[in-house]
């Protein structure tokens, strides 16, 4: 086995192979390196395109496909076909339910908070299996482009994604078979790309103008000592390139007196209208009126009849980019440089619009869809060591967590974190009436924490006594500059308190450190593969628990029939639970979940009648 080098002042593998950076995006994504040159360059393999469509499409044989080819399955096979799986990562379901309609696949509503699964035929993905996928082939095409193994990677994420969204990232990279040095914010990534924020000598606030195919994000950004903070950010994950799309679309069914729903029953005809929008879209950079015909369908409109159709959308930015600084608490004078990033920036209307609301010259020199990619693979060379004159702070060499339901661990501050540092999670009960909670706090990269290094274990006690679900236990880490790592519990509903404090890397060497580091990369498809296969019991005995409690509750109101085909159902759920197929296990909770819905929806019809007429049940 090859030994890998740890840098141990940096917490990052020495240089021995390449670091790409990856900007996995909503709509498509890309991978970078430094060449040669020591110029951030994206890659092209065999001529595909820079840019990779964050689309996979299984097919009925068990073959996937990602990318290119897969995005032409999204009109021909679309409940087989994933798109957008970024807006997934570490949600659950509750975050998304207003936007379902959305999404051609099914996304599982087992009514918890736990994160969303999509099924596919009768195998059940979660969206870090689907980005992992992405991020395979992103590895598969750095390989073949560059010849040479590509393992380690520095990936983008929204300034706004939270620390379960970027654990879910973290974690899609590992399955990829990739070492995730750092996570790093995209309009980081993006004046890192300008060259701004390289100097340590300077101190500048920045907004970075982020507006992709589907999603649209604005940043302000203070730059000081080479250290980057996140003032405030703001945007609208439904909104980009596409609506401009549709507008085109409409314009032509309107001035072909057509009817709307006909012509998107015609997937043919729509998808034919759609890439002929996106085309005209981009002719208007060069041309000022588009006359074509598809069919007996005239594709007619003027660069004017196009902009006053996109104008209402573009005011939507802008009124996003008045609530950032409003947030940021600054006034648009304080802003030193706006950097625009996304395809749909190219537009000149945008490009007006955000000039003249900030009051100067934007950046738009470098290729928008590859800025986030060109800056992280910058990144990705401090990283490496080889800029001598940026400073990289003191990192965390290795994981820091806790132990959650099922022997898992659970990530609070990820290795190469920037130290000192604070971060936390809310956590809850499992049981009901439970008035104690065990934490054991680990140290380490494997998913399961019998693999890792325990580091403390207390009990948080006096939690009222509540329905599981109910308290609310927040737990921060805080680690500071000299290594030591504070650990506080709060139960936020009563103020019961506890604080413990340890050393993480006590006792441990450099050679152990590593030999972490190479085990986790080593096992890291068993470890996620065991992860989800825990989670996927742990729900299920959830689920059961819940389900018996409800019949013990509530049998008057069910027929016999209804109870007995729910038992059957809760010990074929039972059964499963004891195997380890996680896929049975998900297959198993979705029956029983759809079977059972019902009920609740008619206990629910009983209590509102019965308090209409003045009683009440439980």
């Amino acid at each position: 086995m090859a030994k890998i080098g740890i840098n141990l002042a940096t917490g990052s593998i020495q240089k021995e192979e390449l670091i790409v950076g990856i900007d996995l995006g909503t709509t498509n994504s890309l991978v970078a390196f430094i060449n040669p040159d020591k110029d951030p360059q994206v890659i092209n393999d065999m001529g595909r395109g820079v840019l990779v469509p964050s689309v996979v499409h299984f097919g009925l044989a068990g073959d996937i496909t990602v990318g290119n080819e897969a995005k032409e399955y999204l009109i021909t096979d679309p409940q087989n076909t994933v798109f957008s799986v970024k807006r997934l990562l570490g949600r659950s379901y509750h975050d998304i339910e207003n936007y379902k309609d959305f999404f051609s696949y099914k996304v599982i509503d087992d009514d918890t908070e736990s994160l969303v699964k999509i099924k596919v035929g009768d195998k059940f993905y979660t969206p870090i299996e689907l980005s992992s996928l992405i991020l395979k082939e992103l590895k598969a095409r750095a390989e073949h482009a560059l010849k040479t193994p590509v393992n380690r990677a520095v990936i983008t994420v929204p300034a706004y994604f939270n620390d379960s969204q970027r654990q879910a990232t973290r974690d899609a990279g590992k399955l990829a078979g990739l070492d995730v040095l750092r996570i790093v914010n995209e309009p980081t990534a993006a004046s890192l790309a300008y060259g701004i924020g390289l100097n340590p000598d300077e101190t500048k606030t920045i907004a970075v103008y982020d507006l992709g195919g589907g999603t649209f994000d604005v940043s302000i950004l203070q730059i000081q000592n080479g250290i980057f903070e996140v003032l405030s950010t703001n945007g609208n994950t439904f909104l980009g390139g596409d609506d401009f799309d549709r507008a085109i679309v409409d314009y032509w069914i309107e001035k072909n007196q057509l009817i709307k729903a006909e012509v998107l029953a015609d997937n043919k005809l729509a998808q034919k209208l759609r890439l002929k929008a996106e085309e005209s879209k981009k002719a208007f950079a060069h041309q000022s009126m588009v006359n074509d015909k598809i069919g007996d369908v005239w594709c007619t409109i003027t660069r004017e009849a196009f902009e006053e159709l996109i104008l209402p959308k573009v005011e939507e930015t802008i009124t996003c980019c008045k609530n950032a600084l409003k947030d940021a608490g600054l006034n648009i004078s304080q802003i030193d440089e706006v950097i625009m990033v996304g395809g749909s920036t190219r537009t000149a209307l945008v490009k007006k619009k955000v000039s003249e609301f900030f009051g100067r010259k934007v950046h738009d020199e470098l290729n928008p869809d590859e800025v986030v990619a060109l800056g992280a693979a910058i990144q990705a060379d401090i990283l490496a060591g080889n800029r001598r004159d940026i400073l990289l702070l003191d990192v965390t060499p290795l994981s820091l967590g806790i132990e959650t339901m099922g022997g898992l661990m659970d990530v609070i501050i990820p290795r190469n974190s920037k130290v000192p540092t604070k971060a936390g999670r809310q956590y809850t009960t499992s049981i009901d009436g439970q008035v104690n909670m065990k934490i054991a706090v680990y140290q380490g990269e494997r998913d399961l924490i019998k693999e890792n290094r325990k580091l403390a274990e207390f009990e948080l006690k006096g939690i009222p006594a509540m329905p599981a679900g109910f308290p609310k236990v927040d737990i921060n880490f805080l680690l500071n500059a000299d290594g030591i790592l504070k650990i506080q519990a709060v139960e936020l509903r009563s103020g019961v308190k506890q604080e413990v404090e340890v050393i993480p890397t006590y006792g441990i060497t450099d050679d152990q450190v590593e030999q972490m580091l190479m085990d986790s990369i080593t096992h890291a498809k068993d470890d996620v593969s065991q992860r989800m296969v825990i989670e996927a019991r742990v729900e299920g005995e959830q689920m059961v628990s819940t389900v018996e409690k409800f019949l013990h509750k509530n049998a008057d109101f069910l027929s016999e029939e209804e109870i007995a085909q729910t038992k059957a159902y809760v010990t074929a759920l039972k059964e499963v639970l004891a195997g380890s197929e996680k896929d049975q296990i998900h297959m198993a909770i979705d029956t029983l979940n759809e079977y059972t819905r019902p009920f609740a929806e008619r206990l629910m019809d009983v209590a509102i009648s019965h308090a209409m007429k003045g009683k009440s049940i439980e």
